[in-house]
């Protein structure tokens, strides 16, 4: 004789939750059990999450089963039995061996056999692919928040996060509180304990009563949540809310906290600029930078900085020497010219691309218009079609079958559409910035920011440059080599005969 448990389960233990699910539960798998002879022998209630194994009812249930008090689980889905594989797993084995003959699902099959078995082992699956994905849906909703301005989280000190606008608004009671703080501070005559006093005195004090700690204060005085901005991810974006403050008088805050904070002491020895840019081109090791002091005998002090090989490479003993900055600015300065490109090659280039842009608008244009003269010959028929229904001189399978290919044709035409309108020129943005980037190479190579050679050393070699007996070499990446080569064709022929044969350079719009 089968004997059932009834099992039933919500996610959380907080009463004012999911009220209605473990009642509702209750009332159909009762009604389930009536409808269907089942002999419930107990019921098993528990409101605490499946995500991880160690519930302890539903463990007390299964034990009960493995000394034989019952033989059969009633649930309302296989997710309330499991959301883990532990669980999930502890289930199919005590089916395989009997102790569980049969589960009974309102909305799910199941039957002790192996297409049974798979099928539940996928409905397990399919619980727990839901909980691990879920976490990662919240953290998409909240970035999506953040893109509109909004902040996904509790609101601080001076603000109130309301519950029917899901906005943060401003806590009138403490904004002038607030306000006063900063203004407190930014005369530079009070501490992070004279403004938690102020803030004590106002009535703003810890959940446990208890006066606020200067940490606490410190982060109150660098939020830029209270002059309009927001931090989330360590990054700061603009927020919708009101603010408390002006941004002059957070900046005057920063200031004062700026000063009072102790000075940052440099390191004996601290990585230098161009320290991440150069392979060895004898070991393949990394090249690094050191700062010197050369004292000389005269008392006169001298320092420099060079770049040598690390040495890492225990099987190669690394014979290359050192090089001064200088000389290695020099050579990247040099390097960086053969990459520019020329002034009227990019005026003549942007005119192409402006031209090509002018030309891919036209032709997608008529393009679209085509297919919009389509969509609206097939609403046509649509309607004809339906009016030939409802006359009824045409069958119904007919003109399901007819309709459907109708659809099929004009949501293809609609997306066609719309795709050539939204990447048409998606090619021409990127093609404005490398000519304009390749164009100011340059100037970033008669400069002195070091910083500015080196990320466009990287960008033109990126790891492909090394440093051998003092000399850098290198292989440039995609569009750069195609550049140098064709200012070293260019330096070989007459100025008349440099010239563009083709119309353009704009993708095609590939017609489907």
């Amino acid at each position: 004789m089968q004997k059932f448990f009834l099992y039933a389960r919500k996610s959380t233990d907080i009463e004012d939750k999911q009220i209605l699910s473990i009642e509702a539960q209750i009332t159909e798998l009762r009604a389930f059990a009536k409808q269907n002879n089942l002999d419930i022998i107990e019921e098993f209630i528990e409101k605490q999450s499946a995500k991880i194994p160690g519930r302890p009812i539903f463990s007390a249930m299964l034990k009960k089963i493995e000394n034989g008090e019952a033989n059969g689980i009633l649930s309302w889905h296989p997710d309330r039995l499991a959301r883990n594989s532990v669980d999930g797993g502890k289930i199919i084995y005590l089916i395989d061996c009997g102790r569980i003959v049969t589960l009974k699902f309102p909305q799910f099959w199941f039957e002790s056999t192996p297409q049974g078995k798979f099928m539940l082992n996928i409905a397990f699956g399919q619980s727990k692919y839901y909980i691990d994905s879920l976490s990662e849906n919240v953290r998409r909703g909240l970035r999506q928040k953040v893109r509109r301005g909004e902040y996904p989280g509790p609101a601080p000190i001076g603000y109130i996060n309301d519950p029917r606008t899901k906005t943060v608004i401003v806590d009138r009671k403490k904004t002038k509180i607030i306000k006063q703080a900063f203004e407190l501070y930014s005369k530079n005559h009070s501490c992070f304990e004279d403004i938690a006093n102020f803030l004590a005195q106002n009535g703003i004090l810890r959940r446990s009563g208890k006066i606020w700690h200067k940490d606490r204060v410190k982060y109150l005085l660098t939020n830029p949540f209270y002059y309009g901005h927001f931090r989330y991810a360590k990054e700061v974006y603009e927020g919708k809310h009101e603010p408390i403050i002006a941004k002059k008088l957070f900046d005057k805050v920063q200031e004062v906290l700026k000063q009072r904070g102790r000075p940052r002491h440099k390191t004996e020895i601290e990585p230098q600029i161009f320290c991440g840019l150069l392979h060895c081109g004898s070991c393949g090791m990394m090249i690094t930078g050191e700062y010197r002091v050369k004292k000389q005998k005269n008392g006169n002090v001298h320092d420099y900085i060079y770049y040598h090989c690390t040495k890492k490479n225990k099987s190669i003993k690394c014979p290359e020497p050192c090089i001064r900055q200088e000389e290695l600015d020099k050579q990247i300065s040099s390097l960086l010219q053969k990459f520019s490109l020329p002034a009227d090659w990019a005026e003549k280039l942007l005119e192409m691309a402006e031209a090509d842009k002018e030309q891919s608008a036209k032709s997608v244009s008529a393009f679209v218009q085509e297919n919009r003269e389509k969509i609206k010959a097939i609403n046509i028929k649509l309607q004809r079609l339906l009016d030939g229904y409802l006359e009824q001189d045409i069958e119904r399978e007919i003109y399901r079958e007819q309709k459907a290919k109708l659809l099929s044709e004009k949501k293809s035409l609609e997306e066609q559409s719309i795709k050539l309108e939204q990447k048409q020129n998606d090619w021409l943005e990127p093609m404005e910035s490398w000519i304009n980037y390749a164009q100011n190479l340059s100037k970033t190579a008669r400069d002195n920011n070091l910083l500015e050679k080196k990320v466009a050393a990287k960008e033109i070699f990126g790891s492909n440059l090394c440093l051998a007996s003092r000399a850098l070499r290198g292989e440039p990446e995609n569009q750069w080599a195609a550049l140098s080569a064709a200012r070293e064709m260019a330096s070989k022929k007459a100025e008349r005969l440099v010239l563009v044969g083709t119309p353009g350079f704009e993708p095609g719009t590939g017609r489907v």
